[in-house]
């Protein structure tokens, strides 16, 4: 009997959209929503009333049984055998755990991700302690985040453009584009590569890690490069919670436009939450509309990078000539059709509203767990050594020139989009 031996962007789409659909015919006929584990906590109390709970211990190993089979049956659609990813229960052990110290209420209050402490507990342990052969076999990083990618698909719904209103849709699309370009412009002044100037340019312009999952997916970055920009998004995040209310209080901005350049210029949705609830009720609204009408131009950019870098890929040392729509198919990557799918899915055939359960349960939560276990097979996978280079330094200049750029540009919007609209200036 032949073996079947797809691709890991078939397979993720595969994976993901059987879960999606198991999900949607056990809540339909059912209306039946898994416990998910808790990973929410503010002080040791919770840490063992909430998150160690039997109930949370319950939910985490059904969980866990979940994603063994599903990562069983993406061995098989890969052509692998059973034993390679013997090592799971460890891998899942180290995410959950990573999972809950990022869980803690503090930690979250800083913007911090959970994503960044599976990165560093992968890095640890496999520059200090190194890691076994018989783990080595699961570490699909990039399986897992294409996976965690097409979940994603499904949260982002098309309706909620509109109820995000116009306003913060003209800033968000505007500053998106406006950034994006400069950053890749300021990326080739600095010969940093072009993988890196695309990761980049989508973090600082679009979502911040969300964005460079994508983009790095698209384009089937280098997962030490996408570890790289997620960690400039998550360490330069911190500092901006507490100088943009200060600048913002300095410069008298009223709440409408001190939270539309917080949710244009902070990276990730955490820190933009936390910094616009420091500044007032009025900021926190609409740095949360301006920072939600960027995450839902994602789907739209991932789909663009991807067919630009399709046409664009080299082969060998030169640029192909414009490559036929079949070349063009074989180097797109599929996954980003189970992204498109999955929004399609829930934003126009399936009620949204009825299904918001399925969405915030099913689709958000193994989206968290899927890029989490992605981010720390990459831990497990990098040596420290290959993130500091010479062309990571360069990297860092370009992102920080890229996100003060963001800042002042974005300001300059917001004072004319809501600034004016708000009678605050």
């Amino acid at each position: 009997m032949k073996r079947i031996n797809l691709t890991e962007d078939w397979t993720a789409t595969i994976i993901s959209g059987l879960v999606i659909l198991i999900g949607v015919v056990l809540f339909s006929s059912l209306e039946y929503v898994p416990g998910w584990p808790t990973v929410k906590w503010s002080n040791g109390n919770e840490l063992f009333s909430d998150v160690f709970s039997g109930k949370s211990l319950r939910d985490f190993l059904f969980i866990f049984i979940v994603s063994y089979g599903v990562l069983l049956l993406a061995s098989f659609l890969q052509g692998k055998s059973a034993g390679t990813i013997k090592g799971f229960p460890v891998l899942f052990i180290l995410t959950a755990l990573a999972m809950i110290i990022g869980g803690n209420k503090t930690i979250n209050d800083w913007g911090l991700e959970a994503v960044i402490f599976c990165l560093l507990t992968g890095l640890v342990i496999n520059n200090f302690l190194g890691v076994p052969n018989w783990l080595k076999g699961c570490l699909s990083s990039e399986l897992y985040v294409k996976t965690g990618l097409v979940f994603l698909g499904g949260t982002i719904i098309f309706q909620d453009i509109m109820k995000a209103g116009a306003l913060g849709l003209i800033q968000s699309v505007v500053v998106v584009f406006t950034v994006w370009y400069f950053s890749f412009w300021l990326c080739k002044k600095f010969r940093v590569d072009k993988e890196m100037s695309m990761i980049l340019s989508s973090a600082v312009s679009i979502c911040g890690v969300s964005a460079a999952i994508a983009t790095a997916g698209a384009i089937r970055g280098d997962s030490k490069k996408l570890s790289y920009a997620v960690s400039l998004v998550l360490v330069v995040a911190v500092p901006m919670i507490i100088i943009m209310p200060a600048l913002a209080k300095l410069m008298g901005l009223g709440e409408a436009m001190a939270g539309a350049w917080i949710g244009g210029t902070i990276d990730t949705t955490g820190a933009v939450v936390a910094t616009g609830a420091l500044y007032g009720e009025e900021a926190l609204k609409i740095s949360s509309i301006v920072k939600f009408s960027q995450n839902v131009l994602l789907g739209i950019a991932a789909f663009l990078i991807a067919v630009y870098w399709s046409y664009t890929k080299k082969e060998g040392n030169e640029y192909a000539d414009k490559p036929s729509l079949k070349v063009i198919w074989e180097r797109f990557p599929k996954f980003v059709l189970g992204f498109i799918a999955a929004s399609l899915l829930f934003s126009f055939i399936l009620p949204t509203a009825e299904y918001k359960p399925l969405i915030d349960t099913v689709l958000k939560k193994f989206q968290g767990l899927w890029f989490a276990l992605g981010f720390t097979s990459i831990g497990l996978e990098t040596n420290f050594r290959t993130l500091i280079n010479t062309e990571n330094r360069k990297a860092t200049f370009v992102f920080l020139g890229a996100q003060t750029f963001n800042v002042v540009f974005t300001l300059l919007i917001a004072y004319l989009v809501f600034g004016i609209q708000w009678g605050e200036v």
